[in-house]
């Protein structure tokens, strides 16, 4: 989750009246909190293997960028949005400039502007602290798992999403500060055939996002109108990767409230 991201959906909770600092807690309620938060970290663990495998990926991706592993490591830390963190990057390789890596990165993420929207429920009354890590630890994985969770008639609520984004960002933060500190120690990865790692990290990326022939329309949608604006217009091709993205997201959330 990017940092505007972040304080797009704050301002959002806070303007609409629904922050609220939370009352002192009961023993009971402390130990239902824990057992969300471990329930949330333990049912999470195989999607966080899939993590680890593309979050080695994006090391090595970031070392071709002359990125070390404490470097990378941060940038997952802070931003942890592994879809933006590689396009951004990609877009650094083709020579686009920092300022537009960043917009075709905010571009791809707005996806999560949907999911935590959903959130308002486990956001309200909560101390802005937990507002903001709520937020931050948002991503595809866990608030999928949070959902399928309680459609079986489980608790899931605030804590157990927390807990599989503790889980998340953990193994992401770790497995691409490896990635790009084990890059160092291989020769010229493009001799080796390792350039092809940034489509193929979009790749498996791609795979981890799908739900299912739902979530092909605004894939198509995205494509189109990203290929239509990399070959027709004269543009940077960022552009393309930006209007694509917008114009999926907000084809999947006419899709979803129209």
């Amino acid at each position: 989750m990017t940092n505007d991201l972040t304080a797009s959906i704050i301002t959002n909770v806070v303007l609409r009246g629904q922050y609220r600092p939370m009352s002192a807690s009961s023993p009971d309620a402390a130990r239902t909190r824990a057992d969300e938060f471990r329930h949330g970290l333990r049912d999470i663990t195989p999607l966080s293997f899939g993590v680890a495998v593309y979050g080695l990926a994006f090391g090595l991706l970031a070392a071709q960028q002359g990125m070390g592993g404490l470097a990378t490591g941060l940038m997952g830390a802070l931003v942890f949005a592994g879809s933006s963190q590689i396009v951004a990057l990609e877009r650094l390789a083709a020579g686009a400039s920092a300022l537009m890596a960043i917009i075709a990165g905010l571009a791809l993420n707005l996806r999560i502007l949907l999911m935590t929207a959903s959130l308002r429920g486990e956001l309200a009354g909560r101390p802005l602290w937990q507002i903001v890590l709520g937020v931050h630890l948002t991503s595809d994985e866990n608030w999928v798992l949070m959902h399928a969770t309680r459609n079986k008639g489980q608790p899931a609520g605030y804590w157990y999403l927390v807990g599989g984004g503790t889980s998340l960002i953990a193994v992401w933060i770790v497995s691409t500060a490896l990635g790009a500190t084990f890059a160092r120690t291989l020769p010229d990865l493009a001799a080796g055939g390792m350039d092809f790692a940034f489509t193929a990290a979009f790749i498996l990326l791609l795979t981890s996002l799908w739900q299912g022939h739902d979530s092909l329309p605004p894939w198509v949608v995205s494509a189109v109108i990203a290929g239509g604006c990399a070959l027709l217009l004269p543009l940077d091709p960022s552009w393309g990767l930006i209007a694509g993205a917008v114009a999926g997201a907000g084809f999947a959330g006419m899709r979803r409230h129209g």
